[in-house]
């Protein structure tokens, strides 16, 4: 098969290989035609198509790059270590029966094509020989045999090809649903937050097990086809070498296999000498590529910030300087690449002719036939091939290095979030009938103090406003009251039935019925439930958009998500409710308006209520006033001294619904206008 690549080479038989593969004028791998599992062009355009992913793969860290240096990579023995372990965690699973299967396949195949390259390798001798002697029907017939061990090498190569991507498409499968459970589960995405122990698990998940799992596959059966090789033709060449004389009485049998360890030898000393900064140079660019893709997502997504202030330049002039680093090691990464193409090109070039440079003399002198000549330097190409195995695949070594590290150090992180969370310092009473806080103490993840002293008991239908200075940790307190908080000290006792509303809501992709029913399923409420669980809330708008898939957090406003959160509550009819920040972005109407649901909706009937927030008028809708405050060894929890009780509630108000800007302020203003009056 005749192959042109990308970069100009000449046509020529074989594969195509290693870092010479791209080398301009006459293609280096040599003129002895053979077939092995990699050739044709549809393998080079997808190894080409994967390397250009796999380098835009590794500077995919959109998360703020990290300024301690480059990370270290496991040596090649830990690299392989940690990708047994992630492979045993397949292998030993549900789908272990698959796992074993394909790999049997996989190994089939490749001892299936080391047998049609022997065959292949003796059929070089015959057609030579044929060739030599002028016997036209002998060489017809090696022509006709030729086909038929074409056309097998060729069904093989496409069937371990089947097989190295069913074998990486199933283990990724597997890897990514087992990472993704354990993350998802529980508050595990939460703690590993705070953990600092794996940045980024989301492109982890699905990025570094692409690559980690495919070129795992890629690596060891190319690994096992030159191991393969090299006992295969080791015995072919030891044979044809025959014994050469050095001097009267000294003879070397086997002789070429010496020559090619000595060649191969060579090549790798040279490899090692000129490639070795690779490792290090795509570290570094790797770190510069994550820097400047993070610049532009800061610009993205803070456009409307900079366009108001016309920091368009100044932002533009970040961004030169950050691509500037991203061109100044890939200089150094063009310049390391272009020394190593030095020994790629000449390498792959020099095996192909220093067999017959070595068997020449000897088939001259007719020691050896033609046949045997071509046969010698077939094998000879192909030990020598084996033996570089290493110094072809330096670069993707590198690679699937530092992804393994990536993917084995999230399963290291996980497992420590599951351990915090499994066994937090915290004692959690789960069930409770009330919602307590006894000798509660709460530190950060590094130790230092956030909250001293906090007890409290809140009963089933009270209302609890926490209030304190911002910083003080009430936040954070209400994360324990959770029993989400794991770091400190007393004993959360948390009842059944408890919802939270954080500042921001969260909004699931999906359809709005999706978004209104999360974490239940939409089918559970019913669609008249959803529609009038929206037009209680204000929404009655979107109760027709119930079907309509968006990107609802972009969609809605700020204090239409919090209004679709207290939506929520009245599907899910919580018993206890903790309210952090849940009314920050509505005006003072729709506030009153969803504080006033907890008691006249019936579905909030008796339910208790647990609040932080800084708006006025808060006080009115609750009972007690818990004061989070400053101490010296951290913050204290006491009672207010002037609590609400005996107050009665405002009656609630209904939402107002959207409108426009003007006269959504016209209708506040007159609405206040009409409570001051009643008030004097």
């Amino acid at each position: 098969m005749l192959i042109r690549d990308a970069a100009g080479c000449k046509p020529r038989p074989g594969p195509l290989r290693g870092p010479a593969a791209t080398s301009p004028g006459l293609c280096p791998i040599p003129a002895i035609f053979s077939l092995g599992t990699d050739h044709g062009l549809y393998i080079i355009v997808q190894d080409a198509r994967r390397e250009i992913d796999r380098l835009d793969a590794a500077s995919l860290d959109l998360a703020r790059p990290t300024t301690s240096g480059a990370p270290s990579l496991p040596a090649p023995a830990g690299a392989v270590r940690r990708t047994v372990r992630l492979a045993r965690l397949w292998f030993a699973s549900e789908e272990s029966a698959v796992a074993w299967t394909l790999a049997g396949i996989t190994l089939a195949l490749k001892l299936a094509q080391v047998g049609v390259q022997l065959r292949i390798n003796l059929w070089h001798r015959d057609a030579f020989d044929a060739l030599q002697r002028g016997d036209g029907a002998a060489f017809a017939g090696q022509g006709l045999l030729f086909l038929g061990l074409a056309a097998a090498s060729m069904a093989l190569a496409v069937a371990q090809l089947w097989g190295r991507q069913e074998l990486s498409l199933r283990w990724r499968h597997f890897l990514v649903r087992h990472l993704q459970a354990r993350w998802l589960a529980g508050g595990t995405a939460w703690h590993l937050n705070h953990l600092d122990a794996a940045d980024n698990p989301d492109q982890r998940i699905s990025e570094n097990t692409r690559w980690a799992t495919f070129l795992a596959v890629d690596l060891a059966a190319g690994l096992l086809q030159a191991a393969l090789m090299l006992a295969s033709f080791l015995g072919v060449l030891w044979t044809l070498s025959g014994t050469l004389v050095l001097a009267p009485g000294v003879a070397l049998p086997g002789w070429l296999v010496f020559a090619a360890l000595l060649y191969a030898a060579a090549g790798a000393a040279l490899t090692w000498a000129l490639g070795r900064t690779l490792t290090p140079i795509n570290i570094a660019r790797n770190a510069a590529e994550a820097e400047h893709r993070f610049t532009l997502l800061r610009a993205r997504e803070n456009a409307e910030a900079i366009a108001l202030t016309a920091g368009g330049p100044a932002e533009a002039r970040g961004a030169a300087r950050s691509f500037g680093d991203v061109v100044r090691v890939m200089r150094d990464l063009l310049r390391a690449e272009r020394r190593l193409m030095w020994i790629g090109s000449g390498y792959g070039l020099v095996a192909g002719v220093l067999p017959l440079l070595l068997l020449g003399p000897r088939y001259f002198a007719g020691i050896v036939t033609l046949g045997v000549l071509m046969q010698a330097a077939g094998a000879f190409v192909e030990v020598a091939r084996a033996l570089a195995w290493w110094q072809e695949n330096w670069p993707r070594m590198a690679d699937w290095r530092s992804h393994v590290e990536r993917v084995v150090a999230l399963e290291d992180a996980l497992a420590e979030a599951e351990a915090t969370a499994a066994h937090p310092a915290i004692a959690r009473e789960d069930a409770s009938p009330a919602l307590a806080l006894r000798d509660l103490a709460l530190q950060a993840p590094d130790g230092t103090v956030l909250v001293a002293a906090a007890d409290a008991v809140i009963q089933p239908g009270e209302r609890v406003l926490l209030r304190g200075e911002s910083g003080l940790g009430k936040s954070t307190l209400l994360r324990a009251a959770a029993g989400l908080w794991p770091w400190g000290t007393g004993t959360v006792a948390v009842p059944a039935g408890m919802m939270v509303l954080p500042q921001r809501p969260y909004l699931p992709l999906g359809t709005l019925a999706a978004a209104l029913a999360h974490p239940g399923d939409p089918a559970a409420f019913g669609e008249a439930a959803m529609q009038s669980a929206l037009a209680r809330c204000g929404l009655a708008a979107l109760a027709p958009r119930l079907a309509e898939a968006a990107r609802w957090d972009r969609v809605l406003s700020a204090g239409e998500q919090q209004r679709l959160a207290f939506a929520r509550l009245l599907l899910h009819r919580p018993r206890f409710v903790l309210l952090d920040e849940a009314t920050s972005a509505l005006d003072e109407a729709n506030q009153a308006a969803m504080m006033g649901l907890f008691g006249s909706a019936p579905e909030l009937a008796g339910c208790a209520l647990l609040s932080v927030g800084h708006r006025p008028g808060l006080e009115a809708w609750h009972k007690r006033v818990l004061v989070l405050e400053r101490g010296l060894a951290g913050a204290g929890l006491r009672e207010a001294e002037t609590p609400m009780v005996g107050r009665s509630l405002p009656a609630p108000r209904r939402p107002l619904a959207p409108v426009p800007d003007g006269t959504h302020r016209r209708k506040v203003a007159a609405l206040q206008g009409r409570r001051s009056r009643a008030a004097r």
